[in-house]
């Protein structure tokens, strides 16, 4: 009698499958850990370098690379037909982005915690450049850029930690915010239109500027050299007259890919929304600049929340069904999902800083719950093969 076989791992096939379920269970812990940490609420528990600048590295280093890397390792086989890493090559470097994440929370000796962060990015740098090189794909060479200048922040803020200088730290932090973003109005202007196209079965591709999407590149990894130099972290006029500009330019895009059609379709509105943030946190920081009333805080949240982990949650939610060879049809407690993390958008940035600890759990618990949804959904899609036998 032949004997019922479990069904086979596919969690190290491509790279979106252990990186986008490692990446999800840690924003799903990170942050309510952060609020209880902030509120005095974990005793004498420490993480190596203190609970803020664990909170400023983690959530870039930790959370948003994890995710990053899962994507792009996905994204590159299919730009360039060279096979993305898989097997034992990923399992190497899924361990190495854990034992990182865990030396932090352990408080180990910095040098050690240093070693292992230092190692993740470059990697995944040097996987990408490689395939990419292969398929001597010129315009993806930037993507190959960015990844290296974020490695560097990451480099300028543990700098900073070691040298328990904040505003060295904040300088690496925030230059690897504003390139992520630069990923995001890169990544973002190539499958937001594609998808919206696909998704709403329209007949035209949405409209292209492509001297819209190469100024908005320079112009975004310019301002992330200003933070990482520093010079952005003081008000100027010229500089949030850059910012205003990059508003006004992701914000024709948005227009140029609107049909209001979006609306019913979860998996659409999710990104558009999160894009909007975008164009909301570029103005923030123009007035920010400019002198007008807004805390240079509540717009890095608006970015971070609302574009960077929006878009993430739904980049990942699509791209989850896509590659898995899934009907792109999201079940309600996604939909919830979406709702939640733009939630924790006015909860962090508005409620917050007028009724601190309503505000801070508020915008905890809607961002914990809204990927801990997706991590409850779709664990077994990342960990199962696809159900159409085919690799990936």
């Amino acid at each position: 009698m032949k004997q019922h076989q479990p069904p086979r791992s596919a969690l190290f096939d491509l790279g979106f499958r252990p990186f986008f379920l490692a990446g999800s269970v840690l924003a799903a812990l990170a942050i309510p850990l952060w609020v209880a940490a902030w509120l005095g609420m974990t005793g004498d528990w420490q993480p190596t370098g203190g609970w803020f600048a664990w909170h400023m590295h983690e959530m870039l280093f930790g959370f948003i690379a994890a995710i990053t890397a899962g994507f792009l390792l996905t994204a590159v086989q299919n730009w360039t037909g060279v096979p993305g890493l898989s097997g034992k090559p990923l399992i190497v470097l899924a361990a190495v982005w854990l034992l990182a994440r865990l030396a932090w929370l352990t408080a180990l000796p910095f040098w050690l915690v240093m070693t292992l962060d230092m190692l993740f990015l470059p990697a995944v740098t040097l996987a990408m450049a490689r395939s990419i090189w292969i398929a001597r794909q010129k315009r993806n060479y930037p993507i190959v850029l960015v990844l290296a200048l974020l490695a560097l922040c990451n480099l300028v803020s543990l700098i900073g930690i070691a040298s328990l200088d904040v505003t060295v730290q904040r300088q690496g932090n925030l230059g690897a915010l504003w390139l992520v973003a630069a990923l995001v109005g890169m990544i973002g202007g190539r499958v937001i239109p594609f998808f919206t196209q696909r998704g709403l079965d329209l007949d035209k591709p949405m409209p292209a500027l492509p001297w819209l999407d190469y100024s908005l590149l320079g112009g975004s990894i310019l301002i992330a050299l200003l933070m990482v130099s520093g010079i952005a972290l003081r008000p100027s006029v010229p500089v949030g007259f850059l910012f205003a500009l990059l508003g006004a330019g992701h914000l024709v895009r948005l227009i140029l890919w609107h049909n209001p059609r979006i609306w019913s379709v979860p998996l659409l509105w999710s990104l558009h929304l999160a894009y909007a943030w975008l164009v909301i946190a570029l103005y923030a920081m123009a007035l920010w600049n400019a002198g007008w009333l807004v805390d240079f805080s509540q717009a890095v949240h608006l970015l971070a929340i609302g574009c960077l982990s929006g878009m993430i949650l739904a980049m990942i939610a699509r791209v989850s069904l896509g590659h898995t060879g899934r009907p792109l049809e999201t079940v309600p407690a996604m939909s919830m999902a979406f709702a939640l993390i733009n939630l924790a958008v006015p909860a962090r940035v508005w409620i917050a800083p007028t009724w601190p600890q309503l505000g801070f759990w508020l915008a905890a618990l809607s961002w914990a719950a809204a990927f801990a949804l997706f991590v409850w959904f779709y664990a077994a899609i990342l960990y199962r093969p696809r159900p159409d036998g085919r690799p990936g």
